[in-house]
């Protein structure tokens, strides 16, 4: 069985990375970098110059900090014809110091000279191998590996306003990389590749891959423009990939209509093949290793949720994984429907494999966590479904549309209360409890539903328990659908408290109820009781002393019955005693119910005749 995605890029980020933070301090802007590489693919090797662009956001500005893994060894730094002091802490931290303060919001630029193994310390998103019997190297940055490869401010805090990328690799190899590729050129044996982006961009985004690519496009139709998808893959998978990528058109197309124009129109779409499963969402440029419709529908959508708009901490991952994961769904939903809703059941069972577990990420100094594929992608994609069943497509789209639209926003990061606020104001309702029920805390309802009809009315109670105790009651709009002979009909329970009892007028004959049976709900173990008696015929039960005490007789089983089974049940569906496997010669049933706390209960008997519910009040 094939992994999961964020089954693979979990393992991929484990393997690669330990949870390391920004230590860099976050007292200047970086405007631009222009980074110079000289590597080639056989050889775990970098060497490079990185020139930044910045403006001290402090005054008395003089230790300026960038992120970068001691191995790296900094050669010299020049600035303004000057060679500055520096040094590299153990913490991942190199310090340089100017020889007079700078002026704070006044531009300046330094470049540093480096080289080194960048997977030094057994850890790294710098990776050298081979495909085939060719060598390759490619980098993955997130969640915190861009330092291990070149001196940056790694955090998810500034934004790089705009990039140049120089890459001087052996002639044979081509170069796959953000934005725009401005040149190719040929010195002697060597190549020099240039690429720009000028749209901000998240260092961990920043990447390059170097083998010997295929290069081929395709081209998506868009309202206002036509834009490329620039393809660089393996030469021995070319004929294969090309068919597989075709099929994302009609994504890149949904896509930009549901939400705003693709974020980088003006540069281009692109996937680079390289070393493992899953895929990396570098902005303009996804890395992928398999070219499967809801793989590369997932990276796809990160264009939007993660590199236009970033999750502002590793805390709020959701806002990238989790859209990424519910875009993903979108896309099987409406192009392979069928399977869809048969893996429907397995996403709600893996979400509700463990009773406990918030969205919101509570250590994001744990790789694994951050990229917890139950939580920070599949629940965070279903607290997304629920939500947009909760208000509707037109607001709930529209509130996407806004959140990627707002200056605040837009080329930069965000966190959750910000979405929420969105949400607020385009469905024009408090959402506190929602997020603070689904993202915020943890757990999931299961609900338990107790049924009769008397001629055309339904009568439903609907009681609830949680699995973990931050929630004590999970309110949400739950669909019942009630099923007769020939017809059926959903009937919408907005449930506010338990054991609320709601009427339905049906006008036919109701032979069946299902709890949400198109898993509009996150819900598990839940339980149905009808009152009505659909396979005795005939027969009139009777329960005395109702209400008990201590004891409870069931009278009206014809004499020679024989009882299968007889279960008690409280008001919340929860099963309280259990009988079974016996066989009983009898025409009356007695039961002890001393010890029975007062409320409400159920009795479900099985006989060779059939089954009955009957409700009697314990005092």
């Amino acid at each position: 069985m094939c992994k999961s995605i964020p089954e693979m890029e979990m393992d991929a980020q484990l393997k690669t990375q330990k949870p390391l933070l920004s230590a860099a301090a976050n007292n200047y802007n970086v405007i631009y970098h222009r980074c110079y590489w000289e590597l080639d693919p056989a050889i775990n090797f970098i060497k490079g110059r990185i020139t930044t662009y910045f403006k001290p956001s402090v005054q008395n500005f003089k230790l300026l900090e960038f992120d970068l893994i001691p191995s790296l060894h900094v050669d010299s730094i020049k600035y303004k014809q000057a060679t500055l002091s520096y040094t590299q802490q153990a913490e991942d931290l190199l310090q340089i110091t100017f020889p007079n303060t700078l002026a704070a919001y006044t531009l300046d630029s330094l470049t540093v000279y480096y080289k080194g193994v960048p997977s030094g310390n057994g850890f790294g998103s710098f990776i050298q191998s081979k495909h085939d019997t060719t060598a390759i190297i490619w980098t993955l940055s997130e969640p915190f590996g861009a330092k291990t490869w070149w001196p940056c401010k790694q955090n998810l805090a500034d934004k790089i306003d705009s990039i140049d990328i120089y890459v001087n690799t052996p002639s044979a190899y081509r170069v796959a990389s953000n934005g725009l590729l401005l040149s190719e050129n040929i010195t002697g044996l060597n190549k020099l590749v240039h690429w720009k982006s000028r749209y901000p961009i998240a260092p961990y985004l920043v990447a390059i891959a170097v083998t010997n690519y295929a290069v081929y496009s395709d081209y998506v139709p868009l309202s206002t423009k036509t834009l490329q998808v620039l393809n660089y893959v393996y030469p021995e998978n070319l004929s294969t990939i090309k068919n597989d990528t075709k099929e994302l058109v009609k994504v890149i197309q949904l896509f930009d209509s549901l939400l705003i124009e693709y974020p980088f129109a003006k540069e281009k779409y692109g996937h680079a093949q390289f070393g493992w499963g899953g895929g990396m969402e570098h902005q303009t440029m996804t890395f992928v290793g398999g070219f499967y419709l809801s793989l590369l529908a997932h990276e796809l959508a990160h264009q939007w949720f993660g590199d236009h708009v970033t999750c502002g901490s590793w805390e709020d991952v959701w806002l990238n994984e989790g859209f990424a994961t519910y875009f993903e769904w979108l896309v099987t939903e409406r192009y392979a429907k069928a399977g869809w809703l048969a893996g429907l059941p397995d996403i709600v069972t893996n979400i509700c494999s463990v009773p406990r577990g918030s969205v919101k990420c509570d250590d994001t100094t744990s790789v694994s966590r951050i990229f917890d594929g139950r939580l920070s992608y599949a629940k965070g994609a279903f607290v997304l479904s629920m939500l947009r069943y909760k208000i509707g497509d037109a607001k709930f789209y529209a509130a996407l549309r806004n959140y990627l639209n707002d200056p605040a926003l837009k080329n930069n990061y965000a966190k959750t209360p910000q979405l929420i606020a969105h949400f607020e104001t385009s469905s024009k309702q408090s959402l506190t409890k929602f997020f603070d029920q689904w993202y915020y805390k943890q757990g999931f309802p299961s609900y338990h539903a107790i049924w009769n009809q008397d001629a055309a009315v339904v009568t439903v109670t609907l009681s609830q328990t949680q699995s973990d105790s931050s929630v004590t009651f999970f309110e949400m709009p739950v669909p019942l659908r009630l099923e007769g002979k020939t017809k059926d009909t959903i009937v919408i329970l907005n449930h506010t408290a338990s054991g609320q009892v709601d009427n339905f007028d049906i006008n036919f004959e109701v032979m069946r109820l299902r709890i949400d049976p198109e898993y509009k709900v996150l819900s598990d173990n839940n339980s149905v009781l009808s009152l009505k008696d659909l396979l005795i015929q005939n027969i009139k039960l009777n329960l005395y002393p109702n209400p008990s005490t201590k004891k409870i007789n069931l009278e009206g089983l014809p004499y020679g019955s024989t009882l299968f089974e007889n279960e008690i049940y409280d008001a919340f569906g929860k099963l309280i005693y259990s009988n079974k496997n016996h066989s009983i010669v009898l025409n009356t049933i007695q039961l002890d119910t001393e010890g029975l706390t007062a409320g409400l209960y159920f009795i479900h008997i099985k006989t060779n005749l059939g089954a009955a519910t009957l409700k009697f009040i314990q005092e």
